[in-house]
Order: structure tokens, then sequence, then C-alpha cells
């Protein structure tokens, strides 16, 4: 299965705890990931699942893999927005993030505005907020039960 994250208030944000930085993070500027991220994308690599990240940022995919690196995670595919817009183009789509164009199976954000995107367009969303401390595990639930639906 493919699963893609939003970076902005979902994986990266000052509101919530973030993982351990390093003198390489601090050096280069490298933003903090939410803390748990580290945990569950091993978790999800361990199950065979793809990570995507699905950003409507124009943060360069170089910078993103490489903020990833850096935490000893790998993702499988990086989607900006300079990528999004320039698939969506193409189509006759009107929304701020579409995974089925990028064949993502679920999409992982903070935004109830995504959710309905997904309700309306077809796709499968998890919306969490940056006070569910139990985030992770949110995540790791939702897509056993939508990987036994599907």
């Amino acid at each position: 299965m493919i699963i893609s994250f939003d970076l902005d208030d979902t994986l990266i944000s000052n509101k919530f705890e973030a993982e351990k930085s390093n003198l390489f993070h601090q050096f280069l500027s490298v933003e903090s990931l939410r803390k748990g991220t580290i945990n569950l994308f091993k978790e999800l690599k361990k199950q065979n699942h793809k990570i995507y990240i699905y950003t409507t940022s124009y943060r360069s995919e170089s910078r993103i893999k490489w903020m990833f690196y850096s935490y000893g995670i790998s993702v499988d595919f990086i989607i900006n927005q300079q990528k999004h817009q320039k698939k969506l183009r193409k189509t006759n789509v009107y929304c701020s993030k579409f995974p089925p164009i990028f064949n993502i199976d679920i999409h992982v954000d903070d935004s109830v505005g995504v959710e309905r995107e997904g309700e309306k367009y077809g796709f499968k969303t998890i919306i969490i907020s940056e006070t569910d401390d139990n985030w992770t595990q949110i995540i790791l639930k939702e897509i056993n039960l939508k990987t036994q639906i599907a």
C-alpha cells in the first residue's frame, strides 16, 4: 500500500514535541520532525508499505529527502507543490491534494479541508491533529482497518 504524509502541521511544527536533533540538524537548519515519525515510518516499511510525502509547500524534493535521511529514514517518493500543479493541470480536478493521481492509497494530513476533498473526490484520508498524543497508533490502526476493507 502507498501511504502519503503531509508535512506542515502534520509531521513538522513547533506546536508538538519533536524527534531529537543533533549538531548536523542544527548546523544545516534541518526542520524537526514530529516525535514518533521515525518509529512510525520504520513500522510502515516493516509492513511493506511505501511512504510518500505529499506537501503543497515549495520545498525542493532534495531538501525534503535529506531531511528524512538525516533522521535515518527514507521516503519512496516526494510530491511538492510544483509536481502537484504539473500533474493536476492535465485534469479537471481542483483541490489542494489529489492522491489518486499519484496512485496513493491513503493520505495522512491535519486538514479537515483535505478530508472533505477526499469525500468529494473519492480518496481515503486519515486526519490527525497536533493535539493527538497517540497519533502514530491512530494512523497504524486506521491503516490496518482500511487495508482489511480494501
